[in-house]
């Protein structure tokens, strides 16, 4: 592994002038290297955040202004729609659309998620790059082994890299892509909206891994996909075939309660993307967004007969 630099300050050269690296809000070795791991990955270059809300905040924050109206994927990630509600008194407003389709006209930025979360539906790219306003996409699930958003039009690929892309559950960051990101690294340094080498060190040690791990996890979720949709129990299966994330409905509210809390080696958490499997009941989050059976499983890396296993004995 690279090393990990925690200063916050680095000495002026010899003439008193600035080096490469002269206070951490601005940058540091450990997160340039994490960052350009992540850049070559995506095919242009990617700065970091504190977590993947900051870097939404940032991103919005950098290319709206007052009175603009972002069009947003429905049926994406909540969390996103709740950060875009908190910016509505800065005068930012949205406006969810079927993201299978082309975004409405009269919006100045598009949010697509690819695959959605938790309802995993894929976005219509070519539509949206159609569109005269800058392209957004969350790629958090698909990650870049499935899916470089750059390479379809898109202008920006943005990740929760909490998830997959650290992959361990243990390092809280976010990460924007993009094809010239100067004057982004520009506001992310004046606003201090700037993350810690620890956790960028942690991002690098995932990437290492990032490949395996999901392809891993992809085979996992393929086969369970298909057994869960031929259980008696479960009404539907939404899974586009790609990563380590899925989501069933079983009948009620109070059978997915059941169901999250009978499970041994799943751990009934929230979040995505880890080596751990986890699962959860969405309706505790997103309330009536999402229908009351419906539960969150994020595959991890155990083996999948075990994980089988244990689904088919909490569904009983």
């Amino acid at each position: 592994m690279e090393p990990l630099d925690r200063s916050t300050i680095w000495p002026y050269d010899e003439r008193g002038e600035v080096r490469d690296y002269y206070y951490s809000r601005d940058g540091s070795p450990t997160l340039t290297a994490a960052e350009r791991a992540l850049g070559d990955l995506e095919g242009g270059q990617a700065l970091l955040f504190p977590s993947g809300s900051g870097a939404t905040t940032a991103l919005a924050l950098w290319l709206l202004q007052p009175g603009d109206t972002i069009a947003v994927a429905a049926g994406a990630y909540y969390g996103t729609a709740v950060t875009f509600s908190t910016l509505a008194k800065w005068g930012i407003r949205h406006v969810e659309f079927d993201q299978t389709g082309a975004p409405p006209d009269d919006v100045q930025l598009i949010w697509l998620e690819a695959p959605s979360n938790p309802f995993l539906t894929m976005p219509d790219l070519e539509a949206a790059a159609a569109h005269p306003a800058p392209v957004v996409v969350d790629s958090t699930v698909a990650t870049p082994i499935f899916l470089r958003p750059l390479e379809h039009g898109a202008d920006y690929a943005l990740h929760s890299a909490t998830k997959y892309l650290a992959g361990h559950d243990d390092a809280l960051l976010g990460a924007v892509a993009g094809r010239d990101l100067a004057d982004l690294k520009t506001f992310r340094t004046r606003t201090g909206i700037s993350p810690a080498p620890d956790s960028a060190w942690l991002l690098s040690r995932g990437l290492k891994t990032l490949e395996i791990r999901v392809r891993r996890q992809t085979e996992t979720a393929t086969i369970l996909a298909e057994k869960l949709r031929a259980h008696p129990r479960v009404q539907a299966v939404r899974y586009p075939g790609l990563s380590g994330l899925l989501s069933f409905d079983v009948e009620t509210a109070d059978a997915a309660r059941r169901v999250e809390t009978s499970t041994s080696l799943i751990v009934n958490a929230t979040s995505l993307g880890g080596v751990t499997s986890v699962m959860e009941s969405r309706a505790r989050w997103e309330g009536d967004r999402v229908p009351p059976g419906l539960l969150r499983l994020s595959v991890g890396l155990e083996d999948p007969d075990a994980l089988w296993a244990d689904l088919q004995r909490a569904l009983q």
